[in-house]
């Protein structure tokens, strides 16, 4: 006869408790359209900061307008956990000359100008999930090296448009560090 003392039957429901409390953070941050640097920063309780990798201004083939790739990573700053890996490309003709130009400075992260500037957006989700490392792309579909220290198992990601009138003015395409939950909650003891 088998016999569950209370016990392991408390520590077995807070285990299933806690990977779905998890599954559910990870699943509303993918899904969310609202500002996702403003969920991570309640989330770790920390204040997130910009790192541009690499910026590239470049014309738009068809009509000459400028256009920005961007790639970033999105850190905490008092800890410097690398909290998500960024892809962007920003069109200038779809975007308010004074956000294009606050973005060509490099200095902030786009939805942090967004806010800042007080501007009015709709944001649409294209896609979510997660990938193996080896399957991580760029904007352009292009195999990239996703930056997550000792990464294993599949990494969060999220793409976006970003629209200041009728079409789509920033793309955004998101990686996650899978260990930002496991991080958050640590941060908080």
């Amino acid at each position: 006869m088998i016999t569950i003392n209370s016990f392991d039957m408390d520590s077995r429901i807070a285990v299933k408790a806690l990977e779905f409390l998890r599954e559910s953070i990870l699943k509303i941050l993918l899904v969310t359209d609202g500002r996702t640097t403003d969920m991570l920063e309640a989330l770790l309780n920390e204040k997130m900061i910009v790192h541009v990798i690499r910026q590239e201004q470049m014309n738009e083939e068809s009509s000459g307008d400028p256009f920005y790739i961007r790639e970033s990573l999105l850190v905490s700053e008092k800890s410097g956990f690398l909290v998500s890996h960024n892809f962007s490309l920003v069109l200038s003709k779809h975007v308010p000359p004074s956000l294009f130009e606050e973005i060509s400075n490099r200095q902030e992260g786009i939805g942090k100008s967004i806010g800042t500037m007080g501007l009015r957006t709709f944001r649409k989700v294209l896609d979510f999930g997660a990938k193996n490392e080896e399957e991580a792309v760029d904007l352009f579909q292009k195999p990239i090296e996703l930056r997550f220290p000792e990464l294993r198992g599949q990494v969060p990601y999220k793409k976006y448009s970003i629209y200041f009138g009728p079409e789509p003015g920033i793309q955004m395409l998101e990686y996650f560090n899978p260990n930002v939950i496991g991080y958050g909650a640590k941060n908080r003891q």
